[in-house]
């Protein structure tokens, strides 16, 4: 393994494969990275596909919604049309309180809970600034998530991931079947599918292109092993790639 940045993108072609492990975004280099892998043929994790999919949460609400994976309730604002009337229908649909999200969000940032109208038009005003679109999601209530990971379309691991201490986030920012299935509408990379388990079953909250393996936490279970397991991906695309 060798370790590369953001300015090696014209080594690319040296590499047998590139692994991805910085946080994903579109208009960045790791964008620019997966593609010019899948440009020369070098197998890639995470590839140009699942990081379009992964970082738009308009398109994982309707693929998710498109495969029957139960989620929670989550509507679609445009700022040109948002208007009273449209806020009394999520109102009426959700009530209180409701989550507000940018598409393009990550690590819990461009997310906001709204717990009275006030705050919901406060923080939707805020977030269109930032987005044409915003996400309003019906508010589960978990004491942690359940992230389920996956490779190749194989379960790797599973945590539970504990909110933050007097929070209702996973990560807290100060000034500033059905999940295999549902990963399966993204592609077959390394995923890390969010869930909440309620008494009302469990529901697919997103999934994610670049999930967290942290010494200690991810990889607790399997220590070596889930490594291991990460490699023989690798091997089997680059072993596909030469024979194809």
């Amino acid at each position: 393994v060798e370790f590369i940045t953001a300015k090696d993108i014209q080594c690319i072609p040296e590499f047998d494969a590139l692994f991805i492990r910085e946080t994903t975004a579109l208009n960045h280099h790791t964008f620019r990275f997966s593609r010019k892998a899948e440009v020369e043929g070098i197998p890639v994790i995470d590839d140009p596909r699942s990081i379009l999919r992964c970082t738009n949460k308009v398109y994982l609400s309707e693929a998710l919604k498109a495969a029957n994976v139960p989620t929670p309730r989550t509507e679609l604002l445009n700022r040109s049309t948002f208007n009273d009337k449209r806020l009394a229908e999520i109102e009426a649909m959700m009530g209180y309180p409701v989550v507000l999200k940018i598409p393009d969000g990550a690590f819990s940032r461009g997310v906001e809970k709204a717990e009275n109208r006030d705050e919901f038009l406060r923080h939707a005003e805020g977030l269109f600034e930032r987005s044409r679109v915003i996400l309003a999601q019906e508010y589960m209530y978990t004491p942690y998530d359940w992230r389920i990971g996956l490779i190749g379309g194989e379960p790797l691991f599973a945590c539970q991931y504990f909110m933050s201490r007097s929070h209702w986030q996973i990560y807290r920012h100060v000034d500033s079947q059905k999940s295999v299935a549902g990963a399966a509408s993204i592609g077959d990379g390394l995923y890390g599918v969010d869930l909440k388990e309620t008494e009302a079953g469990v529901f697919v909250i997103e999934v994610n292109d670049n999930p967290n393996i942290d010494g200690g936490v991810e990889d607790k279970v399997l220590k070596g092993a889930l490594y291991e397991r990460v490699i023989q991906e690798f091997t089997r695309r680059i072993d596909k790639a030469r024979s194809g």
